[in-house]
C-alpha cells in the first residue's frame, strides 16, 4: 500500500480531541516507545492525532507524546499551508525512521507545546522517511521535501523526547509568537 492509497477514514474510528501538553512537562522530553501498528489501541491513538490537530488551528503536525502517550506515532497534514510544496495528505506514521536527508535549510517553526515562542531551525529540506501505517503491517517509504519534509523532522523530534527549542542555535534564534486577530 502507497501513502497515497491511505486516507483517516481507513482508521475506521472516530477520533476524540485530547489536550495538549506543554512545555515544561516532563513528557516532552521522554522517548517514545516503538508500537504494534496493528494494535487497536495505536489505530484509536492515530485517529485522536489526527481530530486533535484538525481541531487546532494552524496545526500541520501532532506526536502522541504531545497528548501524554509516550509512543511512537504522528501525524502530519500540510495540505494547503502556503509553504508547502509537495503535500501527501493527512497521514499518520508509526515507528517512523529517517532513511535518507539531504540539502540542510534554516526555517522558522512553532509548536502546540511551546505555543509562545517560535525559533529558526536548521533541518534537511529532501527526506526520505519509512514507516507503517496504523491498522497496518508493512513498511513505506515516504519521500518529501521542503515544508512538509520540516514537519515529519519535527515530529520525528518529539518522538526521540526532542522540542524544537532543543535545535535552535541560541537564544537569538527564538522569537515570541506572532498573534493576529
Amino acid at each position: 500500500m502507497s501513502l497515497f492509497d491511505w486516507t483517516e477514514r481507513d482508521l475506521g474510528v472516530p477520533g476524540h480531541v485530547l489536550p495538549v501538553l506543554r512545555t515544561p512537562d516532563p513528557m516532552l522530553s521522554g522517548r517514545s516507545d516503538p508500537v504494534d501498528p496493528a494494535d487497536p489501541k495505536v489505530v484509536q491513538l492515530a485517529a485522536d492525532l489526527v481530530a486533535t490537530m484538525r481541531a487546532s488551528p494552524g496545526c500541520v503536525g501532532l506526536a502522541a507524546s504531545q497528548v501524554g502517550v509516550a509512543l511512537q506515532v504522528f501525524c502530519v497534514d500540510v495540505s494547503g499551508h502556503v509553504k508547502a510544496r509537495t503535500a501527501h495528505g493527512v497521514f499518520v506514521l508509526c515507528n517512523a525512521e529517517v532513511l535518507a536527508a539531504s540539502q540542510v535549510e534554516k526555517g522558522r517553526e512553532g509548536c502546540l507545546s511551546v505555543p509562545d515562542l517560535t525559533g529558526d531551525v536548521r533541518r534537511a529540506a529532501r527526506l526520505s522517511v519509512a514507516g507503517v501505517l496504523p491498522g497496518r503491517a508493512d513498511q513505506l517509504t515516504l519521500q518529501t521535501d521542503a515544508f512538509e519534509a520540516r514537519a515529519v523532522q519535527h515530529e520525528l523530534d518529539h518522538c526521540a523526547g526532542m522540542l524544537f527549542l532543543d535545535r535552535v542555535a541560541g537564544a537569538h534564534a527564538v522569537y515570541p509568537r506572532r498573534r493576529y486577530l
